[in-house]
């Protein structure tokens, strides 16, 4: 517990640093708002691995595709919200619109081009999103959405939502799945820490051309059964 919480206290304090270090990115190309979350991610982690002593492994890295992607990931902790940056040249989150609103952190949100939804707006949110999301595609960026769109414990049923498979056949580009097992090192509404290692997994790209059922079911079938895998590991070696 002592551990957890000095690393909750460094993290919100790195992150205030962070942020006041990317102050002067407001008047630069939106990519150096990018090298400056990257930096932050990757203090964050060696935070982690220190004071918490949770260190972490990315299986499957030859796995990605070069040029614009759809990142479909599993959600279960905070930790890939930061964590899934250093691996992407260009990477861009789908994200909620209210985000934005915070006070400088959302603001650089909108400065480094992240994706905004509006939950409230029904079809025209996937409309926007969509249209958006060709906008960064076209600029060779990756696109990071979370198909449940929000925190899973590990083991929960799975819950995926139609946003993904709307981006999937209205870009055209490959769609690469992500399983990992971060929910049992760090439990989303908890401020404890677990130690351990979080395993990533790169999984075989799924290409552009297959129909909304046929890809809905495969990258829900690859994504849990590779996850389901990530978590009996992480259990066994706790």
């Amino acid at each position: 517990m002592l551990r957890s919480i000095a690393f909750n206290a460094l993290f919100y304090l790195n992150t205030a640093f962070w942020l006041v270090v990317a102050l002067p990115t407001f008047f630069m190309p939106y990519r150096a708002v990018l090298a400056v979350a990257k930096a932050w991610a990757r203090t964050n982690l060696a935070l982690l691995r220190a004071v918490a002593g949770i260190d972490y492994e990315i299986r499957g890295l030859e796995k990605l595709p070069q040029g614009p992607l759809l990142i479909a990931a599993k959600h279960q902790s905070a930790w890939e919200t930061f964590a899934l940056m250093p691996l992407f040249n260009s990477p861009t989150f789908i994200m909620k619109r209210e985000l934005q609103w915070i006070p400088i952190f959302g603001w650089l949100t909108i400065k480094g081009r992240m994706v905004p939804v509006d939950r409230g707006a029904g079809s025209q949110a996937l409309a926007k999103m969509a249209e958006r999301a060709r906008i960064e595609l076209a600029d060779n960026r990756q696109l990071i959405i979370f198909p449940e769109g929000t925190r899973r414990a590990p083991g929960a049923e799975p819950r995926y939502k139609f946003g993904v498979v709307h981006l999937y056949l209205a870009e055209g580009v490959p769609c690469v799945p992500i399983a990992l097992n971060s929910g049992l090192f760090w439990p989303r509404r908890s401020i404890r820490r677990y130690p351990g290692t979080v395993i990533v997994e790169i999984l075989d790209p799924i290409m552009p051309g297959l129909g909304k059922d046929e890809f809905s079911k495969r990258l829900q079938s690859v994504i849990e059964s590779a996850t389901a895998r990530l978590i009996e590991e992480g259990r066994r070696s706790r």
